[in-house]
């Protein structure tokens, strides 16, 4: 594993119907659900940190404080910026910021634990025969 943090890493979403709030009434138009600003958090999170994985590992998500500051309509693009701010062995730490084309609109600090992918399925199967 490289020691370098890397650079920001920005991405770019589009909200769609699929991914809003439809339950504040016919007088408010649908915008951008929390659960799916924190997926988009995550994935750009988890791409950040890719580069820096040995062959066979990927990262988990383990801790987030999450703050949605502001309402994103259907139609409008979401810039997810994450940077890289620590590593402690195993676990990455990382702040977000999220912005549409009006303002900030949300921010995260997030953390990630590596994985052995292998060793992770191995897991989940041995729970889903005991369940």
């Amino acid at each position: 594993m490289s020691n370098a943090l890397p650079k920001i890493l920005e991405r770019t979403y589009t909200v769609t119907d699929d991914l809003a709030v439809h339950f504040l009434g016919e007088e408010a138009p649908p915008v951008l659900s929390t659960p799916a600003l924190l997926l988009w958090m995550e994935m750009t999170s988890r791409e950040n940190i890719k580069a820096l994985l040995d062959s066979g590992q990927d990262t988990v998500g383990v801790g987030v404080t999450l703050k949605h500051l502001a309402a994103t309509p259907v139609g409008a693009q979401v810039r997810i910026v994450t940077r890289l701010v620590k590593v402690d062995g195993r676990l990455y730490t990382l702040e977000i910021e999220a912005f549409d084309e009006t303002e900030k609109v949300g921010e995260a600090g997030h953390q990630r634990a590596a994985i052995n992918v292998a060793k992770f399925a191995e897991r989940v199967r041995a729970k889903q025969k005991s369940a």
